[in-house]
């Protein structure tokens, strides 16, 4: 749900316009320390905070499937090789040059048509030269309203189509790989449904932005609020669920009650297998003028 073009000093980049890794960093214990629980923590981390934070799981990036230099996916697999992480690849089907993006429309037509096999077949290649366990999500939030991506609103069956081609060749390319499918979590996500064979786990979006909550909800939410009913609707799928991208903002006690809550959910979500947070400063505005809110561990307590 939430993008970065990746440009800090902080790290190096290791793919033009996108796929980077942080590679130093000066972790700020308190502030990066987990969340309580005993479920598997990932991490989206341009800046690095959690490079040298023990106990990460999993390693999310993401990757547009124009403009991008795959042989920098070898830095990626020597950084979290050294780590003991896996890998979560999210793949978005455009470029991060906002000036050279297509449209909607256009998309559609090149995957209906061909245009883009070469495209999913080079990008899967390079991932599965990567010697890490592996799940890749492609085209994600496909159920969102926003406008924020060209992939999104589509007619169910056009985007599943399109799902199911992109899988079948990438899980030629990439034997290995599992594949997520990543709804945000909306009451018509089942229509996006691409179907059992094409799905090894399903993930959904869970971000909490508290004095946009009062504002317009009329009171903060908790994990439960938000969390719950999306768990809901995707447990009609028997699957396992992943949280794969997760932040929350607040003041100190609405954050610190959703640090005790998101790993410490066993007894009410048996079939969530992890979480991955989203270390990052959003990108694109919140709603009713709430800005860009920064979800960024070392920044999400608000005074």
């Amino acid at each position: 749900m939430k993008y970065t073009s990746f440009r800090s000093s902080h790290f190096a980049a290791l793919a033009f316009a996108g796929v980077a890794i942080a590679a130093v960093a000066t972790s700020q214990i308190d502030a990066q320390s987990l969340p309580p629980g005993d479920l598997p923590f990932g991490v989206y981390d341009p800046f690095g905070d959690y490079s040298d934070v023990s106990g990460v799981a999993t390693e999310h990036l993401f990757m547009p499937w124009e403009d991008v230099f795959l042989p920098s996916l070898a830095e990626a697999e020597v950084y979290t090789k050294a780590r003991g992480r896996n890998l979560l690849v999210t793949i978005e089907p455009w470029t991060w040059s906002r000036d050279e993006r297509n449209s909607a429309k256009v998309l559609q037509k090149g995957i209906a048509d061909g245009s883009y096999d070469d495209t999913m077949r080079t990008v899967c290649a390079a991932l599965a030269t990567v010697d890490v366990p592996m799940t890749i999500r492609w085209a994600q939030e496909m159920d969102d309203a926003s406008g924020q991506f060209i992939w999104s609103g589509w007619a169910p069956q056009t985007y599943v189509a399109a799902y199911q081609k992109m899988i079948k060749i990438c899980r030629l390319a990439a034997p290995k790989a599992k594949f997520m499918w990543s709804p945000l979590g909306n009451d018509s996500m089942a229509s996006y449904y691409p179907g059992d064979d094409y799905v090894d786990v399903v993930g959904l979006t869970v971000f909490s932005l508290q004095p946009w909550e009062e504002a317009i909800m009329g009171r903060a939410q908790s994990f439960d609020d938000i969390f719950g009913p999306r768990y809901a609707r995707a447990l009609q799928f028997n699957k396992p669920i992943v949280i794969a991208e997760l932040g929350y903002i607040g003041d100190s006690a609405h954050v610190g009650a959703w640090n005790a809550a998101v790993r410490d959910t066993a007894q009410n979500y048996p079939k969530l297998t992890s979480i991955n947070y989203f270390n990052q400063q959003e990108v694109y505005p919140w709603p009713n003028g709430f800005g860009l809110p920064n979800w960024r561990r070392v920044a999400n307590v608000l005074n």
